[in-house]
């Protein structure tokens, strides 16, 4: 569909022409003061210099050939030179209807699609997800799934840290635990266990206390090492147990992120990376593009125009130990080689930044993307305690997201839904449903480079801008069109709705009309924030019009089925953009 503001700014051209002015500046906007219009033009401010004319003359001329289009209800011109529309009530249920009957909520147009990876989640093997885990998965999906909606083939992959030192360091600490295992014989004698000697809780405990040790103890810190290297190398029996671990904590990592309505569509790892690294490292020497210093190899991605320096990229290490940076750069190879891809989102902390900038330096410079190829990243900021300082546990250790799942549930049932006639499977159902609700809308309504405090009785209120507030919304609306149906009305198609005929009314048609560039808006800057704020405002219009309007008691029945379209049409907008932001809705509150 043709967005509302592309039509009325279209028509708003056509009047600048017909009265002699140049309409490619012509620009509109919503209105900062709907108490005295819907949009408003500032366009003749601009051209009365270019045409050496007063603006109000500008304007006033532009408002008379606007007189008595049936798109306006009025058109004024208002100093110094603004111009005032205010719309039809027949044009604006027009343009609802037409909303309404559209597949999705976009506007029409191209989106130029790509084939797009979003890495997100970035979960270490052999650890719990915790607290700093949450932002990554809650932004990533939402990103993913507004990306997929604007037409793009989207790849999320949830890119594990499965080859780093904490893989060393749990092989050290199994080989101290258990020391007779074949896989630590120096010459082999035995099978290798076909199930893993170790469980979740095992890994869980020993990666801390070996992650402890190595800040003390020198020597036990290099045997985790060049365990690491070995493992790295290729090294079989290393190879075998690190199989183990994976099995294990995948398991584990799927089960955590299913239960917070998370998923991705590839489970790879920087191990995944490893079989390009050593021909990249080759290409990367013989090109002249990484060069030897203080024994490292590093590329020089500096730029004349930086305004602040960009120290050079490490790829390999004096030791010739491999890196982040070189894993991510023969990551981007095997997505672009393997996976066709012409765009790479990353969402990651936002203090990584200086990283990914080496990296996609390095990446163009070597030649691995090309000039249209998009690697982008998204850095967020940290979630707080009321603090002000990053969350913890009352003990002051790291929380599990698994555990600040289980409070926030328990938080909604003792505050919304202890109580009510919901009993059984849809009990729990409806606790799960509000209690991701109140916790994904909590990080994602704020923009995501910014830090946050996490406020668990904020995050569940049924008040303010809140992930409950949005679905009591959702469920009101719901139980109206219940009722009418239970009362024997059948519910009105959405075409049915009228013009507006309140002002409360009215507020909501023009709030709607703005899904689609919300939408668009929300897609071109990556930004959830940018829905959930839309949908606060809808919902909050939406619950004034409930109170003041009569819908069910109408006595007018025409007037009635109307007003039960529009609600219809709220509820599906909310449901949509809710459903971008991975939101789920439920039946009942």
């Amino acid at each position: 569909m043709i967005q509302a503001t592309k039509k009325i700014e279209s028509t708003i051209e056509k009047a600048f022409k017909d009265c002699g002015y140049d309409e490619a500046e012509v620009s509109i906007k919503v209105s900062d003061r709907p108490d005295l219009c819907d949009y408003q033009s500032s366009s003749a401010l601009k051209f009365a210099k270019k045409y050496n004319t007063e603006p109000m003359k500008i304007a006033e001329a532009v408002a008379g050939a606007l007189d008595g289009n049936a798109m306006f209800e009025k058109v004024e011109a208002m100093k110094p030179g603004f111009i005032n529309m205010t719309l039809s009530g027949a044009f604006l249920r027009e343009q609802v209807a037409e909303l309404s009957q559209n597949a999705k909520l976009w506007p029409e147009g191209e989106t130029h699609p790509q084939k797009t990876i979003i890495d997100y989640g970035g979960a270490n093997v052999a650890k719990p997800l915790h607290v700093g885990h949450l932002r990554s998965a809650v932004i990533g999906e939402s990103i993913k799934r507004i990306l997929k909606y604007a037409g793009n083939e989207v790849t999320g992959d949830v890119h594990l840290g499965d080859w780093g030192l904490q893989m060393g360091l749990i092989i050290e600490q199994l080989r101290e635990e258990q020391p007779d295992l074949a896989y630590f014989e120096k010459e082999r004698t035995r099978s290798y266990p076909h199930n893993p000697p170790f469980t979740l809780e095992d890994l869980e405990r020993m990666y801390p206390i070996a992650s402890s040790r190595s800040k003390t103890d020198d020597s036990f810190l290099k045997a985790a090492q060049e365990t690491t290297r070995k493992l790295q190398e290729g090294y079989e029996p290393y190879i075998e147990i690190w199989k183990h671990i994976m099995v294990l904590s995948k398991k584990d990592l799927k089960k955590n992120y299913d239960s917070l309505g998370v998923s991705f569509d590839i489970w790879k790892g920087e191990s995944d990376a490893q079989p390009f690294i050593p021909g990249m490292i080759e290409d990367l020497k013989n090109r002249g593009i990484a060069i030897e210093s203080q024994g490292a190899l590093v590329i020089d991605v500096s730029d004349e125009n930086d305004k602040k320096e960009i120290p050079p990229c490490i790829i390999q290490k004096s030791d010739g130990a491999a890196l982040y940076a070189t894993s991510d750069l023969a990551t981007i190879i095997d997505r672009k080689q393997n996976l066709g891809a012409e765009s790479i989102i990353y969402v990651a902390d936002k203090r990584q930044e200086l990283h990914f900038t080496q990296v996609f330096r390095s990446a163009k410079k070597a030649g691995y993307i090309n000039d249209q190829d998009n690697l982008e990243f998204i850095g967020f900021g940290t979630m707080n305690g009321k603090d002000g300082k990053p969350f913890k546990t009352r003990e002051g250790g790291v929380m599990r997201l698994e555990h600040l799942i289980s409070d926030i549930r328990s938080a909604v049932y003792d505050k919304i839904v202890q109580g009510s006639d919901i009993s059984g499977e849809e009990l729990d159902k409806t606790t799960e449903i509000i209690a991701l609700a109140a916790l994904k809308y909590g990080d994602l309504s704020n923009q995501a480079s910014r830090d946050y405090i996490f406020d668990i009785d904020r995050f569940t209120s049924l008040e303010g801008n809140t992930g409950p507030y949005i679905l009591y919304t959702v469920v009101r609306l719901k139980s109206i069109l219940e009722k009418y149906k239970t009362s024997g009305g059948a519910v009105p198609d959405k075409s049915e709705i009228g013009s507006p005929l309140t002002n409360k009314e009215r507020q909501l048609f023009l709030k709607a009309l703005q899904a689609p560039e919300i939408l668009e808006e929300a897609y071109n800057k990556r930004a959830p924030h940018v829905i959930c704020r839309f949908v606060f405002e809808l919902s909050d219009i939406c619950n004034g019009f409930y109170h003041d309007t009569k819908i069910i008691t109408e006595e007018n029945e025409i007037i009635k089925r109307e007003r039960l379209a529009l609600i219809t049409v709220i509820k599906d907008i909310l449901i949509e953009c809710l459903t971008l932001l991975g939101i789920e809705t439920p039946e009942r509150m």
